[in-house]
């Protein structure tokens, strides 16, 4: 029988095949209802960075859904998200921070696009409405994201719904000087710039420098243009830092998390926001500028707590350490493939591995992910792009493991 499900980025043609169905998942691993194991190689869409199963923030949910489901956090507050708004302005270079919470990455970059502009309609600069990214940047599927970000193979239905005034091109060789061109000729209208930091991930993992990163900071920060950095993919250990905007050792004025936040076991996200921008949306002048906008599950008490407790196993477990030791494996082990005929690149940041295939390799994309999926490894390639972003919990073993079949796979059928 046929379900009724309307399934996020998946091809009609795909759905006719039919697709396993998971029940149940522990490590790295997922189980469909005849038992078969697969490995999430792509962690659930990134989302789960201790893997599934973790003991310690499945007790959390359980626990906390014993005590108090729901809470609003307009003019309420409760334990977990007061906590927690501390925890994560503690992990930011300055702690002189306030964090507005939502549930998925793409509303904490929506909150991030409205306070931008109204940080600046709030001190008087009312022609400040522009909020730009990167060309091919991903940051949600909402049209006020697709108006900051826009993937041409994705989006195309609606880019006469939305506007583009400007955009950063991609930095080639990590050149910032187009970049810094139109902030400054657009400075006067430029209220923000948000940026996926050093990688790229739906565009097809497209990777740029940690210098270009500090550039843009500093350009910013001396035309009076924030910057908001959107660590919803790349958070928490994935690049082999805390952030991957560590990598550039920037202080950014915005910062949105989800998917690891809470390991993937809960739908929560937030956007960290310095306190200077802050302090401009009070009530007590003149005009009120308190922030009108909210969402429903804001710092819901239960994905709180797992993101508490997931953040106190990064800690304890020395996660993002461990990533980086992994990260230079990883990299050993797939440079064999660089030498495939079918192979234009591979490229690495921390525990993200990429291999793009040449461009006359696209008729067997499909025969390899589902060559890969008999095998047991759920790969979802972005074009030509095959990648592996695994839980940050996997084992050497079962690392190579993964790395050895798609090698296996791209030599016999690439």
């Amino acid at each position: 029988m046929k379900n009724k499900i309307f399934h996020p980025y998946t091809p009609f043609s795909a759905i006719e095949k039919g697709f396993p169905n998971m029940v149940r998942g522990e490590g790295i691993y997922l189980f469909d209802e005849t038992g078969k194991r697969y490995v999430d190689v792509v962690s659930s869409w990134w989302a789960c960075a201790l893997g599934h199963g973790h003991p310690a923030v499945v007790k959390a949910i359980q626990e906390q859904a014993g005590v108090l489901q729901h809470s609003i956090t307009g003019s309420l507050t409760h334990p977990n998200v007061l906590a927690l708004a501390e925890r994560l302005a503690g992990l930011m270079p300055s702690p002189d921070r306030h964090t507005l919470f939502a549930s998925d990455g793409c509303s904490a970059v929506e909150a991030a696009l409205k306070f931008a502009v109204q940080y600046g309609y709030n001190r008087g600069l009312t022609e400040k409405t522009w909020v730009i990214g990167m060309d091919q940047g991903y940051h949600g599927d909402s049209l006020g994201a697709l108006g900051a970000g826009f993937v041409d193979d994705f989006h195309k239905p609606f880019e006469k719904i939305v506007s583009h005034p400007a955009k950063l091109p991609f930095p080639l060789n990590g050149d910032f000087t187009p970049s810094q061109n139109v902030i400054e000729a657009h400075k006067d209208q430029l209220a923000a710039v948000i940026v996926e930091p050093l990688c790229q991930g739906s565009a097809g993992m497209r990777m740029y420098p940690a210098s270009y990163l500090k550039q843009l900071a500093d350009c910013c920060a001396a035309n009076d243009v924030l910057l908001i950095i959107d660590e919803v993919a790349m958070g928490f250990g994935r690049t082999g830092k805390r952030f991957a905007f560590n990598h550039a050792g920037i202080d950014p004025d915005m910062v949105t998390v989800g998917k690891a936040l809470t390991a993937g076991y809960m739908p929560l996200s937030a956007c960290i926001v310095k306190d200077k921008i802050y302090d401009t949306f009070s009530d007590a002048g003149p005009a009120d500028c308190t922030f009108y906008h909210g969402n429903t599950y804001a710092g819901h008490p239960i994905g709180c707590a797992a993101a508490l407790a997931a953040l106190d196993i990064y800690e304890a477990e020395s996660t993002v350490e461990r990533a980086a030791e992994m990260a230079e494996k990883m990299k050993q082990w797939m440079q064999p493939m660089a030498e495939l005929d079918c192979v234009k690149e591979l490229r690495f940041l921390g525990m993200i591995g990429v291999v793009e295939l040449k461009p006359e390799a696209k008729p067997q994309v499909d025969k390899i992910k589902q060559s890969l999926l008999d095998q047991g490894y759920l790969f979802r390639p972005l074009g030509n792009v095959f990648y592996l972003m695994p839980p940050l919990v996997i084992s050497d073993g079962e690392l190579h493991a993964a790395v050895y079949a798609l090698q296996h796979t791209l030599e016999d059928l690439g």
